[in-house]
């Protein structure tokens, strides 16, 4: 019998409080499956999510972290029974549901993965929703015709989650990986992690977007999106694609057409909240075989505990993050 756990809860009353707080399984939302989480990690979205700005939380007490691994306590599922390892990543989670950051989690059915063979819970978690995003962008990328012998491959925000990733990943299948960054004391990392070379932000975005500039990269991953977005798609060669799924650099778009009706290139959006099921599962069992990094521990900047998240948790906004930052439970 589960008497109480701990969470890490954020309340809006007369003070913005964030704190690791006792709940029993009555404060949990309604699901199909009660895990005991085992990880979860922490991602831009749950650094937003535990700050009075953030517009990430609609009501409180709420317990957030987008993210989630752990074995099956109890299920009315027919789909999972007791001692099942799943994943639970998206949707409603951490958003408007409560997410990862808790000994105990309730989750609807259909939004949870089984744990594919070749991973472990902790290897789902430095993966996440960041690694989940940066492979379902290379899969797009892949179904649009990219493919290494078309040359090379840029990926923006490359020491972020998605970006980090989207580096490996692209490396582990063979492609000649280009790097951006604004970080020169993370080149090594990025090195490690199988780029080819490393280019900065100036080369992407020098302050002025041309309507068709000089054709440099086959394909690119973009998680900044806004100016350096326009820029970069004006640079994209003959058929090329770039998979977006990011707007730390803005959600403006100052484009032409000129990319896309000269060049034929394609700007291909990526959803990791909302992707289908089947498409979802696909994802994770490629992040298990052929997608999977040779040493998952390269990714991961840091452990950390519940407890410890208050003080970690803001480190994303403040741009001091590098790949992923873990969490026991």
């Amino acid at each position: 019998m589960i008497d109480s756990f701990k969470a890490l809860v954020v309340n809006k009353n007369d003070n913005f409080t964030v704190k690791v707080s006792e709940l029993t399984l009555k404060d949990l939302p309604e699901g199909d499956v009660l895990v005991k989480v085992t990880y979860s990690s922490i991602n831009y979205k749950d650094s937003l999510a535990t700050i009075p700005n953030g517009n990430i939380v609609n009501s409180y007490p709420f317990v957030p972290g987008i993210d989630l691994a752990g074995v099956v306590v109890s299920s009315s599922d027919a789909r999972f029974k007791e001692g099942d390892e799943v994943i639970a990543t998206s949707y409603e989670i951490g958003v408007s549901h409560f997410g990862g950051y808790s000994e105990y989690a309730r989750i609807p059915a259909q939004w949870i993965v089984p744990l594919p063979k070749g991973l472990t819970l902790k290897e789902a978690m430095i993966i996440g929703t960041a690694g989940f995003t940066a492979a379902l962008s290379v899969q797009r990328l892949e179904e649009n015709g990219v493919s290494p012998e078309k040359g090379k491959v840029l990926v923006t925000g490359a020491t972020g989650g998605v970006g980090s990733f989207a580096v490996s990943i692209l490396s582990t299948l063979g492609y000649q990986v280009e790097a951006s960054t604004g970080k020169e004391s993370e080149q090594a990392y990025l090195k490690n992690l199988g780029a080819t070379s490393i280019v900065s932000r100036d080369e992407v975005f020098d302050g002025k977007i041309k309507a068709l500039g000089k054709q440099k990269w086959a394909a690119a991953v973009d998680s900044v999106g806004g100016e350096p977005l326009a820029s970069l798609l004006s640079q994209i060669q003959y058929g090329g694609s770039v998979a977006i799924s990011g707007l730390t650099a803005g959600t403006k778009l100052p484009t032409t057409v000129f990319p896309f009706i000269l060049r034929g290139v394609n700007l291909l959006g990526i959803d990791s909240v909302y992707c289908p099921m089947d498409i979802r599962l696909k994802v994770w069992e490629r992040l298990a075989t052929d997608f999977k990094p040779a040493d998952l521990n390269e990714f991961i900047q840091q452990e950390v505990t519940l407890e410890q998240l208050p003080e970690v948790l803001p480190m994303l906004l403040k741009g001091q993050a590098r790949g992923r930052t873990l969490v026991k439970l």
